[in-house]
């Protein structure tokens, strides 16, 4: 893949010939190891509620922005987009994942081979969790007291227990895996390996990997509708999302999006999934009833990850060539904000708060 007009080298590393993937340092050189759009979709312990037009949420929300270039993240209320904290974190974080009940932010350092593990009551570091080779992306199993943690240069998933912030297990899985994300009513995982083409999909009961399932090239981050018993693969380079019937693990349709999509997160109470294409500074919205690309919105520049907070019918794209954060409506698909955040974001979690009146 060549470089972006702005002169950033775009797509994640092939793997070099002694097996290693190679390491990628400079601004937003994310992408050139990582990559992360985030996304993370939306993640466990967010209820769906149903479509308004203006809601009104017994929820207080937060959203945590990793920055890739300052190994921060940034920690915002997002109602009133004021930053709350910023938290230091290890080396070139890509990911972000939370834990409401558990009140916990997980946080993947690619250069440092580490997870960060923030607790979100006072937005301090708890401990810093040692996991494979060139970590990538991280989903959480709230349910099951799990993390996921996909290891490129490895080819590896690390399973930590939530309840010790221990790596209990590690699980083999496709060609440098990118992007996870978890189901927990079905007890699974669903895991991107970019250089295979497939998702890996791992039983999180017992840690192994059941079936492997081809979708396009490059597939780079995943989302999944629990209810509609789908999971939407991004494949960065051949610019479509495979659909992913959960219930039999086959390809159901391949969707067209725009250029370079590197991010997904589903809304399922409003039957949509936003897809960030980090080539064309746009939005695609799927219509996860019918799988067809309804409207198509500009943000910023290089948008990497999606992450949806039903609670207040809002998906928030992390823009990381223009150090901001867009907002849009999900009620009425509109890009209503963009506000900064810090150097080069790229993971974004959305964490609800359950009414408690933090800032």
């Amino acid at each position: 893949m060549p470089p972006t007009p702005n002169g950033h080298e775009y797509a994640p590393p092939r793997r070099a010939e002694g097996g290693q993937a190679p390491r990628a340092h400079g601004r937003r050189a994310w992408l050139a190891g990582l990559l992360a759009a985030a996304s993370t979709a939306l993640l466990p312990g967010v209820t769906p509620l149903a479509a308004a037009a203006h809601p009104k949420p017994s929820t207080v929300s937060r959203l945590y922005v990793t920055n890739f270039d300052v190994d921060t993240v940034t920690v915002l209320n997002a109602a009133t987009n004021a930053v709350v904290a910023t938290v230091p974190v290890g080396d070139t974080p890509t990911d972000v994942a939370v834990d409401a009940g558990r009140a916990r932010a997980y946080v993947v350092n690619r250069e440092d081979d580490t997870v960060t593990v923030i607790n979100t009551n006072n937005n301090t570091v708890l401990t810093t969790i040692t996991v494979g080779n060139a970590p990538q992306q991280v989903a959480v199993d709230a349910r099951r007291g799990r993390a996921y943690v996909t290891n490129a240069a490895d080819d590896s998933v690390s399973v930590i227990n939530t309840n010790t912030n221990a790596v209990i297990t590690t699980v083999a899985v496709g060609d440098s895996p990118f992007g996870v994300e978890v189901d927990p009513a079905r007890g699974r995982a669903y895991v991107a390996d970019r250089e295979d083409d497939t998702v890996s999909v791992i039983n999180t009961d017992t840690n192994a990997v059941v079936t492997t399932v081809p979708v396009g090239d490059g597939p780079f981050d995943v989302a999944v509708d629990s209810p509609r018993a789908r999971a939407y693969v991004v494949n960065q380079q051949d610019n479509s999302v495979s659909v992913i019937n959960t219930s039999t693990n086959t390809v159901v349709t391949t969707v067209t999006v725009g250029a370079g999509p590197t991010g997904v997160a589903v809304d399922p109470g409003r039957d949509r999934a936003y897809v960030a294409n980090f080539e064309a500074d746009t939005v695609s919205v799927i219509n996860t009833e019918t799988n067809v690309v309804v409207d198509s919105l500009r943000v910023g520049d290089e948008p990497a990850r999606v992450a949806v907070d039903p609670a207040r019918a809002r998906a928030y794209v992390t823009n990381s060539a223009s150090d901001t954060v867009s907002a849009i409506n999900t009620a009425t698909d509109d890009v209503i904000d963009t506000f900064p955040a810090g150097d080069g974001p790229v993971g974004v979690a959305v964490l609800n708060t359950g009414g408690k009146k933090r800032p």
